[in-house]
């Protein structure tokens, strides 16, 4: 049943009514894609008019942005512990794939935060102003901060610039492959009558999993030529 609220009138009861607002957009994130979350329809289960839901956030889209935020938040936390117990090889390509595996069955469990990532650039970020643009972006940046720290100090080899690029390129692949391997109905479809077509049909996790150990791969490879050729330039040359 929509909640029914009195006019908020002090700082703590404008901070409940945010609260009250995020969590039932939450729940329906539960029950239906982001696609599928109206503004009409929280403001209904809130118990709110749309006008008065306006008035703390100024779009749908400024909602699920702060969703997003607090959820990757909450996945940095789970990471820094997962990644804390996992007790791996001592060479960088096996820690690697370890990592790989760990960020990948993490999201695959967060489907709501998947979903929101794969709506972010293309269409959550549409709708709002630049100071709700600019608020999103600082909490996404000390997100991705906080992770590329647990990815470097879990595999040094990378560095710290490197660990944040493949954070980066991770939000970007992790909103790509969860659009690919949610099919629509009438692939889902074409998938079970001509099972040859089925090539192109993804497991979210698999998928991941293999592109970020690539990612992975291509990155240390790249710091060990990079480590290398220091090395090189720094040796004194032998005489003749």
């Amino acid at each position: 049943m929509p909640q029914k609220f009195q006019r908020a009138r002090s700082e703590e009861q404008r901070a409940a009514r945010r609260e009250a607002i995020l969590d039932t957009a939450a729940d329906m994130l539960a029950e239906m894609p982001v696609a599928q979350v109206s503004l009409n329809e929280l403001s209904r289960r809130v118990g709110l008019a749309k006008s008065n839901v306006l008035r703390y956030f100024e779009s749908r889209e400024d909602v699920l942005l702060e969703l997003l935020g607090s959820a990757t938040r909450e996945l940095v936390g789970h990471l820094e512990a997962a990644l804390a117990e996992a007790a791996g090889p001592a060479e960088p390509a096996g820690r690697a794939d370890r990592l790989a595996a760990r960020v990948a069955r993490a999201l695959a469990d967060r489907p709501v935060l998947c979903d929101l990532i794969s709506a972010q650039a293309a269409v959550l970020e549409r709708n709002v102003s630049p100071r709700v643009a600019a608020q999103f972006k600082r909490a996404a940046i000390a997100n991705a901060t906080a992770l590329a720290g647990l990815v470097a100090t879990h595999l040094p080899e990378l560095g710290q610039e490197d660990a944040f690029r493949f954070v980066a390129a991770t939000v970007m692949v992790t909103g790509s492959v969860w659009a690919h391997a949610q099919p629509c109905a009438a692939m889902l479809t074409v998938y079970e009558e001509d099972p040859a077509l089925a090539v192109f049909r993804l497991d979210f996790e698999d998928t991941l999993r293999e592109t970020l150990e690539v990612l992975l791969s291509g990155l240390l490879a790249r710091a060990e030529r990079a480590r290398l050729g220091s090395w090189a330039v720094g040796e004194p040359s032998e005489e003749r």
